[in-house]
């Protein structure tokens, strides 16, 4: 590729872009940020990158994440072995001190790697400013521990800092009524968080590609799909145990204000661009029934 066609192609790009910036600026977008996305330092710094470029050109970016597997580390470190019911961690009170040391200190490395990109990160938790309240959360009826279902979010703090030009980054810890610390799936807090701020976008950094078909037919990728056709999916009980609550999670999100959901594979460098400013995009997309759609046979509309 000769130096003029190369720079050609670069402009393309950029043009591509631009009606998706015009489209989304000053728009909240909530990015839910886990799987290997978050162990993998290259990846790591691709995905704070493409955040930070969202903030940039005027975006609204708010950062939810987890931390189970670095949490597992922990507990092995100091010689605790992690249960689990139905998938779920048992987060006893040793337990659930130690996820909150984890959680705070990835939130701080998440605060650097934004800071270091010349964006004003602010970390913070679901305590902070109230924002999640929650009640314990039971599996199947068992007692998991401190682990916590939300039931109110305060989004004050959010708007706070937006208005001030921050970009919050949320660690999934909330408290009950009698201001216990609870764990919270980063899932459910980044849709509940989504929700309570009417987020334009919700996206889920996963280890999958997005949704199938049919998941061994790696053909058959969805690119979009509404509320509808989602529902019909869970109730097929043809989905992975893992996607089963992030589909739900989705659901719940487009049924309350949240206009549009992505599921990415954060395991792809730049994920969120490819998928936010690019005519084919990369992942699944799920929109509310009779909502716009961007694909046709050429692309996006």
């Amino acid at each position: 590729m000769n130096i003029e066609s190369d720079i050609m192609r670069k402009a393309e790009v950029l043009i591509e872009a631009l009606p998706y910036i015009q489209r989304f600026n000053r728009k909240i977008i909530v990015v839910k940020y886990g799987g290997s996305a978050m162990v993998d330092e290259e990846l790591k710094r691709r995905v704070i990158q493409d955040v930070v470029l969202l903030k940039l050109v005027g975006f609204k970016p708010i950062i939810v994440h987890g931390g189970g597997k670095e949490i597992s580390r922990w507990v092995n470190k100091v010689g605790m072995e992690p249960h689990f019911i139905n998938g779920l961690r048992v987060t006893d009170a040793p337990t659930m001190e130690i996820a909150e040391m984890v959680l705070n200190k990835v939130n701080k490395s998440l605060v650097q790697l934004v800071n270091e990109l010349g964006v004003k990160a602010v970390g913070i938790s679901g305590k902070d400013g109230m924002m999640l309240k929650c009640e314990k959360k039971y599996s199947n009826g068992e007692d998991i521990g401190y682990v916590g279902e939300i039931t109110e979010v305060n989004p004050k703090v959010i708007y706070d800092l937006l208005e001030k030009d921050f970009l919050p980054i949320i660690c999934p810890i909330g408290f009950d009524e009698d201001y216990m610390s609870y764990n919270i799936n980063a899932d459910d807090a980044a849709c509940a968080i989504a929700r309570a701020v009417k987020a334009e976008k919700l996206a889920f950094l996963t280890d999958v590609e997005g949704v199938y078909r049919d998941f061994n037919d790696k053909n058959s990728l969805i690119s979009e799909m509404t509320v509808d056709e989602a529902q019909e999916f869970v109730k097929s009980g043809s989905l992975g145990g893992g996607m089963l609550p992030k589909l739900q999670n989705c659901i719940d999100a487009i049924e309350n204000g949240v206009s549009r959901v992505h599921i990415l594979d954060g395991r792809i460098p730049h994920c969120l661009l490819l998928e936010i400013f690019t005519n084919k995009g990369i992942g699944t997309a799920m929109l509310k029934d009779g909502g716009e759609r961007f694909y046709s046979a050429e692309g996006k509309d």
